[in-house]
């Protein structure tokens, strides 16, 4: 190995989390290697459509007058469906300041990749890192297609399968259960169609956040965003669901794209592109061992996923950075011991981002023990109260409320419904709850 291959940090995987530690890095003076395998940075990356302001401005202060944006996102719906009705809550705020834009991936990371660049990154595209290298139990660098590099620190954001973490036991295989399967559609459709279905003007965004339809009593979740000229729709269900009841989640967004309050909003439209991505789903409770002498990891290959609120772009953006300042600081002190790296843990948990999947933490448990209730049954309940309150019949009002309440508990045996509650307190006491 020559001397000038060598360099102070590896980053691999050029997403949100690999860029922006990168950038990070290389911002300080350092010099910093991005390894991405795709033919560009964005080229393989998937998410639902959003990125969020504040965590963004962090390392991109100015990102909101230069970066290839699509829509300034004013309206958050959220949509209960049931087999062919549903109850839509709706907030809407034209007037702050953009909690978040959508984007399409593959130009928003390539925009951020040049970035990079421009702070001095060297960015290397189209290549495979085969393996880590290891001197001692410790990382040194990466063994790729072509050619090996070394580095005192190299940083994993290669993804949610992340076989280099595994490689040198900071995670374990993922099960099932902890890693839902996204897929979802780009359906071209014009600007002005798309304002007039959304009640938005050209520069604003719409979000939807799906629960039941075709994922009643399932652990999936549907989402749909507005963009420039066209709209992304997609749902994500837990692989265990999908291997358990032997289903195809393309055949659920057929089905959920079909349903009669989502259907008019897409007709008319153009597929233009179709994509499916593994997404963490374990939380707090699956995160990994985060760091070893010579490497932390960062990003969906952390586990860093927030799913009841399909934040992930954020938190990769927010764990690169603070990786990347823990890079920093052990470069300065010429320390690579995990010793060192262990500091990226401590900021991690004294940030949001830790502390928000902390306050979720027994989500999934829960959300796997009673699929039944919280997200078959009383999604059903929910737009069977609102059928019944604004139905007029001839029946007495009184008369309606009694017989739905009878209905309510004839339909739920009472031991089910004791149970639906002790969970549901349970949940909330460990959201509430001050560690």
């Amino acid at each position: 190995m020559t001397e000038n291959k060598k360099t102070d940090v590896i980053v691999v995987g050029a997403g949100p989390a690999g860029i922006s530690c990168a950038i990070t890095i290389a911002r300080a003076g350092k010099k910093v290697v991005l390894i991405e395998r795709g033919s560009f940075a964005g080229s393989k990356n998937v998410f639902g459509g959003a990125i969020y302001t504040q965590p963004t401005k962090e390392i991109f202060p100015d990102f909101e007058t230069s970066a290839p944006l699509e829509r300034r996102n004013v309206e958050h719906k959220f949509a209960i469906l049931g087999e062919d009705d549903s109850t839509v809550v709706s907030y809407k705020n034209k007037t702050e300041t953009a909690g978040s834009y959508t984007v399409i991936r593959a130009k928003f990371d390539r925009w951020m990749a040049e970035e990079a660049k421009k702070a001095g990154v060297y960015l290397v595209e189209k290549t495979v890192v085969k393996e880590l290298l290891t001197e001692n139990s410790k990382v040194t660098g990466v063994r790729t297609e072509l050619e090996d590099y070394c580095a005192d620190i190299v940083i994993l954001a290669d993804g949610v399968n992340s076989l280099l973490a595994k490689q040198i036991g900071l995670r374990e295989d993922i099960q099932p259960k902890d890693v839902a399967l996204s897929v979802k559609e780009v359906i071209k459709l014009d600007k002005n169609i798309i304002n007039d279905r959304f009640n938005i003007s050209d520069d604003e965004g719409c979000i939807y956040e799906i629960f039941g339809g075709p994922m009643l009593g399932m652990l999936g979740l549907g989402f749909m965003y507005t963009n420039r000229n066209s709209i992304t729709i997609g749902l994500g269900i837990t692989l265990s669901e999908l291997v358990e009841r032997g289903i195809r989640p393309y055949d659920m967004l057929e089905e959920l794209k079909k349903h009669p309050t989502i259907a008019p909003l897409i007709k008319g439209g153009e597929l233009e592109e179709y994509s499916a991505h593994l997404i963490p789903e374990g939380g707090y409770n699956k995160v990994p061992k985060l760091f070893a002498d010579g490497v932390m990891i960062a990003g969906d290959a952390a586990m860093l996923v927030n799913n009841l609120h399909w934040e992930g772009t954020n938190l990769a953006m927010i764990s690169g950075k603070l990786a990347a300042e823990t890079a920093l600081e052990a470069l300065n002190k010429n320390d690579f011991s995990a010793k060192t790296l262990r500091l990226y843990e401590e900021k991690l948990k004294n940030s949001f981002v830790m502390k928000d999947l902390k306050t979720y933490k027994d989500l999934m448990d829960i959300a796997h023990k009673k699929s039944d209730a919280f997200l078959d049954y009383y999604l059903r309940t929910v737009n069977g109260f609102f059928k019944m309150f604004t139905s007029v019949d001839s029946v007495p009002k009184r008369q309606k409320y009694y017989n739905f309440v009878g209905t309510f508990f004839k339909e739920r045996k009472f031991m089910n419904i004791i149970s639906d509650i002790w969970h549901g307190i349970r949940l909330l006491w460990s959201i509430l709850k001050w560690y």
